[in-house]
């Protein structure tokens, strides 16, 4: 689990988070959400300590994040994936190369034990085979599925998605999404997802936060979503057209 307390993020006179706490759970896909700068890159950046608060605190379980010092925050960050929005796979090293990095620069595995974990992965997102391919060989959301395999190679226990279905068509967005639910499962990961793709809310959102203007504006899964009667989850949510009439059904 995740746990963020009384968070604050001001640049100048800028306040970008206006005191955020919340609970991101073990085990489930949380996805935070909101409109083009309401705060949750912030928020992100905050959570996995790319930008400090102005004030406030983090605790991965019962860590204080931003009370460790540089060797222990190396050694929680050993326990965290990322998945990036584009992927940022390394164009001059094979599939396998980019997935076995982080085995390379912070393990002393040998040579057989990171080839069986990079090939475990490459089974588990169902890229077998495509070992010595270069990142240009393979489909976006084949980069995608590498970039998972890259995010969980190293087995852990927090996973951060950045826009995963960013520049993906629908089906190949929907197979995402299924995946990165079924590794959180399998793996009982505190998997937190920053996105605007409203098929995802709907499908995989076990904990929604919706953040508007800097403040936590609501938050639930996306079963109470079409039964909640708040204006600003409805005004976010329902402003397609489509999802509208699907609430509509839903109602009658």
């Amino acid at each position: 689990m995740i746990r963020v307390e009384n968070i604050f993020k001001k640049f100048d006179d800028l306040e970008v988070l206006k005191d955020i706490s919340v609970n991101f759970e073990v085990g489930r896909t949380n996805l935070i959400i909101g409109k083009s700068g309401a705060g949750k890159t912030v928020l992100l950046k905050i959570l996995i300590g790319l930008i400090h608060p102005t004030s406030g605190k983090v605790f991965y379980d019962q860590t204080d994040f931003y009370a460790l010092n540089k060797k222990e925050t190396r050694e929680l960050r050993m326990e965290v994936g990322m998945l990036f929005q584009g992927s940022a796979l390394f164009d001059s090293l094979t599939v396998e190369e980019n997935i076995r990095f982080p085995l390379d620069m912070f393990t002393k595995m040998t040579a057989k034990e990171k080839s069986d974990r990079v090939n475990y992965c490459l089974e588990r997102v169902n890229l077998e085979g495509v070992n010595n391919r270069y990142p240009s060989e393979v489909s976006g959301g084949m980069q995608k599925r590498v970039g998972i395999a890259r995010a969980i190679v190293m087995q852990p226990k927090y996973l951060f998605c950045d826009e995963p279905n960013s520049g993906l068509d629908p089906k190949t967005s929907i197979l995402i999404d299924k995946l990165i639910q079924e590794i959180t499962r399998e793996n009982n990961i505190t998997t937190i997802i920053n996105t605007h793709d409203m098929n995802s809310v709907m499908e995989i959102g076990e904990k929604i936060v919706l953040l508007k203007d800097g403040i936590l504006a609501w938050e639930g899964s996306s079963k109470e979503v079409l039964q909640s009667e708040s204006g600003v989850i409805q005004d976010f949510i329902f402003a397609s057209p489509f999802l509208q009439k699907l609430k509509d059904m839903a109602i009658k």
